[in-house]
């Protein structure tokens, strides 16, 4: 249950500090302005105590008498005000299964002084339950509010295109919060042919390091896709070409690649399915079927060990004298979700898998 503010210029948390000193004035501001949950409403009469009526639960009852009780003579006493908000002014949040806090940030308030006062009655609300740590998720249209989460102690965890995830550790000594994603994760395609011909493509925006140099399709997986899917998926985007996944090649594991992140970059191995390339004219400059010789013998293949490594397991898978690693879809009972577990199995049909020495 939360407090909303609907006005612009709604009671701030100046004025609700000082209730205490203030005339009738500011309490008709507050009658008008804020409106209060669960048919709560303050009738302030010339010359009487503030009364509080609710219509709920006894619970309710409980904490309308409260608000009343610790109010006094022509004004309301400011630790009673904060008392009712301690206890139905928290923000609308769920516990998490790790004794944290995580925030809807549907039921945020949109007056920027009410999130500040509400931030702090619900900060110290989970610090007296005992809460850990704070999952705090700020939309765009409400960015105005990041500010007062960060004077609040909240740290920046991670962005996306549409929301802010901000939190908040609440024990004594170091944060035992998850971090931030720490990779990203590429695929490349190796399609080969019954002709011998590799599928490769001339990047339109690449490194000098590259430049010239025809390449595999390469691309990165989106968000909850498989790597098999993702290779086939950026093979048809790029070139045009249907494919069939087979196997896992190889992967790689760089760091420090873009803005501090690590790269995980697999090498799947793709049958083709189709022939006629159309190339996507915004990432791609060319594509073509290269012979495997002309391919393997580019220069910058051929002076880099890495490059060529990889052309070297490719081949030896094509001969069946490498195996790589294929996905099998497993559930675990930890926490009964499908999963891709990769590994070897050389017992399958042979036109899929090889024979291992």
């Amino acid at each position: 249950m939360g407090l909303k503010f609907f006005d612009s210029v709604s009671v701030s948390t100046s004025e609700i500090a000082h209730l205490g000193t203030t005339d009738s004035v500011l309490l008709s501001k507050l009658g008008r302005q804020a409106t209060l949950p669960s048919s709560i409403h303050f009738n302030c009469r010339r010359g009487l105590v503030p009364r509080a009526q609710w219509s709920g639960t006894s619970d309710h009852k409980y904490l309308a008498d409260n608000v009343a009780a610790k109010t006094s003579s022509h004004n309301i006493n400011g630790a009673a005000f904060n008392l009712y908000f301690r206890n139905t002014g928290v923000l609308d949040a769920l516990d998490d299964q790790y004794g944290g806090v995580v925030v809807n940030s549907d039921g945020l308030p949109d007056n920027p002084s009410a999130f500040a006062y509400i931030l702090r009655l619900s900060l110290s609300h989970w610090k007296r339950m005992g809460k850990k740590g704070i999952w705090l998720k700020l939309p765009l249209e409400k960015s105005d509010l990041v500010p007062i989460a960060v004077k609040e102690g909240f740290q920046y965890h991670h962005a996306e295109p549409g929301h802010l995830m901000l939190t908040y550790w609440i024990p004594e000594g170091p944060c035992m919060l998850p971090a931030n994603a720490s990779h990203q994760v590429g695929v490349g395609g190796f399609v080969i042919n019954d002709n011998n011909e590799v599928l490769v493509v001339q990047e339109k925006h690449c490194s000098p390091a590259t430049l010239g140099l025809w390449k595999i399709p390469t691309g990165f997986i989106l968000e909850a896709e498989e790597i098999y899917t993702g290779a086939v998926r950026e093979v048809k985007e790029e070139t045009g070409i249907d494919t069939e996944f087979i196997e896992v090649i190889a992967f790689r594991h760089a760091h420090n690649v873009a803005f501090q992140k690590s790269d995980l970059f697999f090498i799947c191995m793709l049958r083709p399915l189709s022939s006629n390339i159309i190339i996507d004219g915004v990432e791609i400059e060319a594509a073509k079927w290269m012979p495997l010789v002309e391919f393997v013998e580019q220069p910058q293949i051929q002076e880099d060990s890495m490059f060529k490594k990889i052309i070297d397991i490719c081949i030896a898978r094509m001969g069946k004298r490498y195996c790589g690693l294929s996905p099998h879809h497993m559930i675990s009972r930890f926490d009964g979700k499908s999963s891709s577990l990769y590994y070897n199995v050389t017992d399958t049909h042979p036109d899929v898998n090889c024979i291992a020495n």
